[in-house]
């Protein structure tokens, strides 16, 4: 009887509890209280321990007080383990992504040579952020076998059209903010803001052609952190992809 009355409260408390926590782990990054690494790497996960709490009361309750409970708190015990069961998915879902993915943050198309920053640099000293010169020399063997399909994009066209189209679809892309484009130069540079930490990664794109065609080369990087979880190389796959589509 006695879970039956506190087991749907203790349950919802628990999942609750551990949004809050998923919810502050970016925000104190955010608002300076603490690195972003105590966040995603601590807070994260203790949010999943205390929803994995929650699922447990509220199956436990359900299974040993089933007969007792109401119908309201029968509702407030579905919520709660279905709200838990989402936040120790989160975690999880981070954990295994880093797991499978190697612990690199710069990609780009053309590893021998990578396009390279120039109006961004400002910024990224602003916010300490990882080096975009200091390339580790095994970093290209490490980005092939990790994402093969990232490479460069041949075209026929001239270099101002190749150009116009990369800068027309580098605008159409969700959340990119363009911070620099120079025709004569090849050059486009952008900057996109993650959701949820709101971590900045940078782009720059490179138009470069002798003539007889254009090579269009991508490089893709994180401004913090040691692993991107893959989002550098899907940034250049989304680019490249919608690029092909629109010179077909």
């Amino acid at each position: 009887m006695l879970m039956a009355k506190i087991g749907p409260s203790a349950a919802l408390a628990s999942s609750s509890a551990a949004l809050f926590l998923l919810a502050l782990a970016p925000f104190g990054w955010r608002a300076g209280w603490w690195s972003y690494g105590f966040g995603l790497y601590w807070l994260m996960p203790v949010s999943g321990c205390v929803a994995a709490m929650g699922v447990t009361l509220g199956v436990w309750t359900l299974v040993q007080s089933r007969s007792q409970l109401r119908p309201w708190s029968c509702a407030i015990l579905f919520a709660a383990t279905v709200l838990g069961a989402v936040l120790v998915y989160v975690p999880l879902q981070y954990s295994y992504t880093r797991s499978v993915l190697p612990p690199i943050h710069d990609i780009t198309t053309d590893t021998d040579n990578p396009p390279t920053f120039r109006t961004v640099l400002p910024a990224r000293a602003a916010e300490h952020a990882n080096s975009v010169d200091d390339r580790d020399p095994h970093l290209a063997q490490v980005q092939n076998a990790a994402y093969p399909d990232v490479t460069p994009l041949i075209t026929n066209l001239s270099l101002a059209s190749a150009f116009n189209e990369a800068l027309q679809v580098a605008k159409s892309m969700p959340g990119w903010t363009i911070v620099a484009s120079d025709p004569e130069a090849g050059r486009i540079e952008a900057s996109q803001q993650s959701r949820w930490f709101r971590f900045t990664d940078d782009v720059v794109i490179r138009i470069a052609g002798d003539g007889a065609g254009t090579r269009i080369d991508m490089r893709s990087t994180s401004r913090q952190g040691h692993s991107d979880y893959g989002m550098n190389a899907a940034r250049i796959r989304a680019f490249m992809g919608a690029l092909r589509r629109r010179i077909g």
